[in-house]
């Protein structure tokens, strides 16, 4: 089917169905009768996406005519609350009956198909109620999910400890299994077997106990500091200077500092909140310290040198050494042009106040925001009228199309399919390929809702037995603006961002074409995880990408160029001095996964001032601990270089394949097929290696940020 058939279908479909939806089909017919005012009478040059977009979605009436209610994401047994009960019972027995295959000599299928086919039982169910048990309203539905969550995390459990079912495997990835296989097929059962072997399954009863026994101390551990890390700190007043006083809360005789304070004009105020909330915390100390032991315990009866050792297998970077190579390299090249940075600031800082000292931690966000705002004089309502959510999404869809020839058709939804009404179904379909999966678009805020931007995978996409396809489905979770009655929802630059990232990770789920869904798009190591949604980011604060869709909502007018250089360089004010403390952020949590010897010998705050002399420019501040409120620490343990690595390969691979022309057809088909079909289907170091041609390593990752950073200053400086 070519390009422009598609786009045919495509429009009556939309046509079809926007005059069922009827907000976006009145909306229109509102907009060509001069219904509105023209002060806030919106240009009729909306395609049927920017229109659907534009408005929220409501019941259309034939979907009021329904009586028989689909269930949530149209499964039937999710039309009442207890139909979660019925899946995790099916999961279950369907599980028991894999594992009896796994372990029966007369196994047919090859072992990996068969762990796989398990793993599927189990996500299907496990994924799909952990964003319900989040993310639905109704309370009965939420206690259905959560039921459901709490019964398959045990028998996770329950088969991470099964010796019979780990033996089968062991023995086929060691040995060869009796059906013939393939190097994915070998590559997937290896990681079926270290996801066993982290559980420590391969040790003997007493240290099987004893990894269990320090699992849930770190979990526990971790719930912990996670909770101090949001704790505000109180001080008498008599502490304070009386004109800073009122900056804070205030309880009886004591201020209570809830944060940083880091957009206040006062330096007095930023410098106190900075040192009273980042004051060591004792009991903080000894849970990170605790929770630092334990893994590290762990990591060493399972047989690994350090919990970095343990976190790194199968990632992109492989191994600390890598990383740690990577980091030192990088935190060496950023310096001099960090310490730039902060002799700008230095320079903003006396403007401000001559009488002021040297720049300190707690002026960096506060003179970083004032130079975005003084030196470009970007006005974010004044770009938010440029970035109506319709055209934004008209503008990712015409990418799309470009790039790869699919498109994103609105679909109504059935009765049932929806925790919430306000939610946009999306088909993504190839123009030849067809059908590729559906995103559930949850983008508007709400009371109670979930205030954090994220991809939820709901079903995994697999080869069938029979040879077709099992189609990804995934939610793209976003906390925008509702549309009002004059207005639709307008984005901020940083909104705008964020909505390509997360819908990267969506079409990573949509374009994998995996045998296997235990490593089908996002599925795959956390470093490897973040390239296509990072490298989104390039395409969304590109010139010829915006320029391309961005128009004022009201007059259709394209955004002014000027203006649109301001945005695109005023993302990139100091970009080196954000860099080199992401830098320090990663080195410090390495050093704390690494080794186990610093743990008797000094604290966590003695091993942040060495890092921290040695990696920031910046000077410490004395009895401070930030690292105490560092709550990454817990969810991205040995793991929060990954964001410096993925951000290393995405502009990598966006210098040499699409910085010339971002809409370049040949280059997005080669992408594609080079690197997002394979998921977590191959090795990612060898796979994005390959595709880059020249090995993944500290110095070729240091070289594609420094270049990032020094295209970002030239920006700055050509609009200055």
């Amino acid at each position: 089917m070519s390009v422009s058939s598609l786009g045919k279908i495509q429009w009556r479909r939309l046509n079809k169905i926007n005059r069922h939806i009827g907000p976006a089909y009145k909306y229109a017919k509102r907009i060509n009768d001069n219904a509105f005012p023209a002060s806030i009478r919106f240009v009729n040059t909306w395609t049927p996406l920017a229109s659907a977009f534009n408005t929220k979605p409501s019941p259309s009436f034939t979907l009021q005519l329904q009586r028989n209610d689909i269930g949530l994401f149209g499964i039937p047994q999710l039309s009442e609350p207890d139909g979660f009960y019925l899946l995790k019972e099916e999961a279950i027995l369907e599980c028991d009956a894999l594992v009896k295959e796994c372990c029966s000599p007369k196994r047919s299928r090859k072992m990996v198909e068969v762990f796989d086919h398990l793993s599927d039982s189990l996500c299907r169910v496990a994924d799909l109620a952990e964003f319900i048990r989040i993310a639905h309203p109704g309370q009965r539905f939420a206690n259905g999910a959560e039921n459901a969550c709490i019964a398959i995390g045990g028998l996770v459990e329950k088969l991470n400890t099964h010796k019979e079912l780990y033996d089968s495997l062991k023995e086929v990835v060691e040995n060869g299994d009796k059906v013939p296989t393939t190097a994915v097929d070998h590559h997937v059962g290896k990681l079926f077997l270290f996801d066993f072997e982290q559980s420590g399954i391969h040790l003997d009863e007493k240290n099987r106990q004893k990894v269990a026994a320090l699992n849930e101390a770190i979990l526990t551990l971790g719930q912990h500091f996670m909770n101090g890390t949001l704790q505000p700190r109180s001080v008498k007043k008599s502490h304070l200077p009386d004109a800073i006083r009122h900056h804070f809360a205030l309880e009886g005789d004591n201020v209570v500092v809830t944060g940083l304070y880091a957009d206040s004009h006062m330096e007095i105020t930023r410098e106190a909140a900075y040192k009273i909330f980042l004051h060591p915390d004792p009991h903080q100390e000894y849970l990170l310290q605790e929770l630092l032991k334990a893994r590290h315990e762990m990591a060493t009866l399972c047989g690994f040198p350090s919990y970095a050792h343990r976190a790194l297998r199968g990632s992109l970077a492989e191994e600390p050494d890598l990383v740690t190579n990577f980091l030192e390299q990088l935190a060496s090249e950023i310096r001099p042009r960090a310490d730039e940075d902060f002799a700008a600031m230095g320079v903003m800082k006396k403007a401000h106040n001559r009488f002021a000292k040297e720049v300190s931690p707690w002026d960096v966000p506060f003179f970083t925001n004032m130079a975005r705002q003084t030196k470009f004089n970007v006005n974010s309502s004044d770009l938010a009228n440029y970035f109506s959510l319709g055209a934004v999404m008209e503008g990712y869809n015409s990418l799309m199309q470009k790039l790869f020839e699919i498109s994103l058709v609105v679909e109504e939804p059935s009765l049932g399919e929806l925790w919430v009404p306000e939610v946009y179904k999306l088909a993504v379909v190839h123009s030849t390929e067809g059908l590729l999966g559906h995103i559930y678009c949850d983008f508007y805020e709400r009371v109670g809702k979930l205030h954090q931007d994220c991809h939820f995978t709901i079903r995994g996409g697999k080869e069938r037995p029979d040879g077709t396809y099992q189609n990804p489905v995934v939610v793209v979770h976003l906390n925008l603006p509702s549309p009002t009655w004059s207005t639709p929802s307008l984005l901020t630059p940083g909104m705008v961002e964020n909505l390509f990232h997360e819908m990267g990770h969506a079409m990573h789920s949509m374009l994998a074409r995996t045998k296997y869904q235990h490593v089908t798009g996002t599925r795959c190591s956390t470093d490897f995880a973040e390239v296509p949604s990072i490298l989104m980011e390039h395409f969304a604060m590109d010139p010829r990408v915006i320029h391309s869709y961005a128009r004022h909502y009201k007059t259709g007018e394209k955004i002014p160029f000027d203006l649109l250089q301001k945005l695109v360089a005023s993302k990139s004010v100091f970009a080196a001095s954000e860099m080199q403390l992401q830098t320090f952020y990663s080195l410090l949590d390495q050093h704390y996964h690494s080794a186990g010897e610093w743990l008797e010998s000094c604290s966590t705050t003695q091993v942040l001032q060495e890092v921290h002399s040695k990696y920031y420019s910046l000077p410490y501040v004395p009895s401070t601990a930030w690292q105490l409120r560092f709550g990454h620490l817990v969810g991205y343990g040995a793991k929060y270089y990954a964001y410096l690595v993925s951000r290393a390969v995405a502009s990598w691979i966006w210098q040499k394949y699409f910085v010339k022309d971002p809409f370049n057809r040949e280059m997005g088909e080669k992408y594609r097929q080079e690197v997002l079909v394979h998921g977590g289907g191959k090795p990612p170091r060898a796979m994005v290696g390959e595709f880059l041609g020249k090995e993944v390593g500290g110095e070729s990752l240091t070289a594609a940020l420094v270049a990032d950073l020094d295209k970002k200053k030239k920006k700055v400086q050509d609009i200055l």
